[in-house]
């Protein structure tokens, strides 16, 4: 009997490792694996700082209520108080989380977030993701110093606004004879402080953009380049919805279609 249940528990575990490194591979974990769903140690657990940073901002972003939870200092159940292992909690009140960790694998870990302001741009948050470090207090040290670092040296610019018409190109065959096109969300980007002058925005879109073109509808992509290389490249949509002309109009685009080419 206690074969059998150490099987079922072994194949439960199985089962939602494979769940969630489903999960990881769509959020864009590329070098993580999950072994087994609490995460004691094993040879096939892993991951790193770059993908621990995109897990923390998915949880910051799709869950704000729960994230909540981390910047609780102590908690209190049947009379034990567990205190938050975040010393950064203590240390710097723009701190608002997140998770400390420790295997001897690891050493002691803690990815730690912080938000301030961010001049007429309001609040700014930066994520820290620190591994391998000796101590509790050397993690929190070490996450200090990045968080400090990254602050002081990085602005965060708005470079579109949602709904904002980025390009206005020709439609063919549509009821109208152009499109707004943009994004479905503010866009924001991160450079080294100073260098926002040197933002450059390239489209990359397939020509000719031809009805019936539907709203949000992917048309292209827009991508932002400093100093030629690419800081953001994002899907640049369709905000308005172009029908087909009538029989007449498409006909006759069709002709001026072939003079274009």
């Amino acid at each position: 009997a206690a074969v059998a249940l150490a099987e079922a528990v072994a194949g439960t575990e199985s089962a939602f490792a494979d769940l969630m490194n489903r999960e990881a591979q769509r959020m864009g974990l590329k070098n993580t694996r999950y072994a087994n769903p609490h995460g004691l140690p094993h040879p096939n657990n892993y991951s790193t700082a770059r993908d621990l940073s995109i897990l923390a901002t998915r949880l910051i972003t799709d869950f704000p209520e729960l994230y909540k939870i981390y910047s609780t200092k102590s908690f209190t159940y049947n009379r034990i108080t567990q205190p938050n292992r975040n010393r950064l909690l203590w240390l710097d009140p723009t701190v608002d989380g997140m998770k400390t960790g420790h295997t001897q694998a690891a050493g002691y870990c803690l990815i730690a977030t912080a938000k301030r302001p961010n001049g007429s741009s309001g609040d700014r948050r930066l994520i820290s993701v620190v591994l391998g470090t000796e101590s509790h207090a050397m993690r929190a040290q070490e996450s200090q110093k990045l968080l400090n670092w990254g602050f002081l040296n990085f602005d965060t610019y708005k470079v579109y606004s949602k709904g904002q018409a980025v390009l206005t190109p020709t439609v063919w065959k549509g009821s109208s004879n152009s499109i707004k096109l943009g994004f479905n969300r503010d866009v924001y980007v991160t450079l080294p402080r100073g260098s926002n002058a040197k933002l450059k925005p390239v489209v990359e879109r397939t020509d000719p953009l031809v009805a019936p073109i539907a709203q949000n509808m992917r048309v292209g992509t827009l991508k932002l380049m400093a100093d030629d290389k690419v800081v953001n490249s994002l899907p640049l949509l369709a905000l308005e919805q172009v029908n087909e002309a009538t029989i007449v109009g498409r006909a006759f685009d069709s002709v001026r279609l072939l003079f274009q080419r």
